[in-house]
């Protein structure tokens, strides 16, 4: 057996998703001290594929609500793997914590990502008690936002020197040198059309139907202007109908769940994040690193990321005027457009860098073992 420490990373699942995707892309781009398995509770998902071979990924297959045998499963996996940290994320995975506990695992780390629909606030008066109770099991936690490490110790009531904010980084290599032209040219897009972008989860929380009904008021203002939109989820019959009522099927392209992200960010003008909650979105840092200006709601870490003005624009959510009129000033103007997002790819790549991401977490883990056999000691 190696002699090298593993982390053991518990997720939901790896269907496509910004929490997801920064699973992979720490897991991917880690240094060599420790060793990583991915443990998904429900199923694998589409971002299996992306993770590179050296990291085991495993199943639990729990079922929705409560799953006694999956909890147990869980148990027994963590049992036989013997990680030196389990890290979980997101409320989905919370079972994770008691069941670490009862597997003696040695350190466990709680990430908090954003919250979904159900809960957007974070107000749920249950779950906060839970996390509260649970916290005697948790070495630290994980928030990827300012925002999100305030929630935790001012509403949740977790220990301020329990909680450590790590936000996510970007691949700007990745993101960067695709010849717009010609991604463009495979959506048949044309040279006069100003390309209005979204990428994300269609879910309510991300509220792509705003933005809809918002670059539906400036079609007669703007007919050279088009919305694609890039994803796939629960709400995509429902804006598939409203586009259709709205009479925008000439000037919205519904693309679904797409794996060339790069290639669409680089056919795009402006980027687009309407969501009602959100923790600290990797699509706006990917979109960054593209060089794009971004609209967003000023609200989760949002604000943390686009300085309002310098390299977007930050709006309330909910509100379509002012959400329409952000994005109609980009449209009226190429110059700002540029400006703006050369702004924008200049912050990404100096605050937000994926190697440096993956440095904060390896020296979050080594901190948490070494007080670990300090107190054993």
């Amino acid at each position: 057996m190696s002699p090298k420490p593993l982390i053991a990373h518990v997720v939901n699942s790896l269907a496509t998703g910004g929490l997801e995707n920064g699973v992979v892309n720490l897991v991917n781009h880690a240094g060599l001290r420790f060793r990583h398995a991915v443990i998904c509770m429900t199923i694998e998902g589409a971002f299996r594929q992306r993770v590179r071979p050296t990291v085991e990924v495993l199943t639990i297959q729990k079922k929705p609500g409560r799953d006694v045998r999956a909890f147990m499963r869980l148990i027994m996996l963590l049992r036989r793997l013997r990680p030196a940290i389990v890290h979980s994320r997101n409320w989905a995975t919370f079972d994770a914590i008691p069941a670490a506990w009862t597997a003696r695992v040695p350190a466990v780390i709680h990430g908090e990502h954003g919250r979904d629909i159900s809960d957007p606030a974070g107000e749920n008066r249950r779950r906060n008690r839970l996390r509260r109770a649970l916290s005697p099991m948790v070495d630290r936690y994980v928030a990827v936002s300012d925002d999100l490490s305030h929630w935790l110790t001012e509403k949740v009531s977790i220990p301020p020197r329990k909680v450590i904010t790590i936000p996510n980084g970007v691949d700007s290599t990745r993101f960067s040198g695709i010849g717009r032209s010609e991604a463009r040219r495979r959506l048949r897009i044309l040279p006069d059309h100003v390309v209005v972008g979204t990428v994300g989860r269609l879910d309510p929380v991300k509220d792509q139907a705003s933005l809809v009904k918002a670059f539906a008021t400036l079609r007669p203002t703007r007919p050279a202007a088009l919305l694609i939109i890039v994803g796939d989820g629960p709400c995509r019959m429902e804006l598939t109908n409203l586009v259709s009522d709205l009479g925008l099927g000439d000037r919205v392209l519904l693309l679904g769940e797409r794996q060339d992200i790069p290639e669409l960010l680089a056919a795009m003008d402006v980027f687009v994040l309407p969501s009602i909650a959100e923790g600290m979105s990797n699509t706006v840092l990917e979109a960054m690193a593209t060089g794009l200006p971004v609209v967003a709601t000023r609200i989760g870490g949002n604000p943390e990321l686009i300085e309002d003005g310098l390299t977007g624009r930050l709006v309330p959510p909910l509100e379509l005027a002012g959400l329409a009129s952000a994005i109609d000033g980009y449209l009226d103007d190429a110059h700002i457009r540029a400006l703006h997002g050369k702004a924008s790819r200049h912050r990404a790549v100096e605050r937000f860098d994926l190697a440096g991401m993956a440095r904060a977490y390896e020296n979050l883990y080594d901190t948490v073992l070494g007080e670990r056999l300090s107190r054993s000691a």
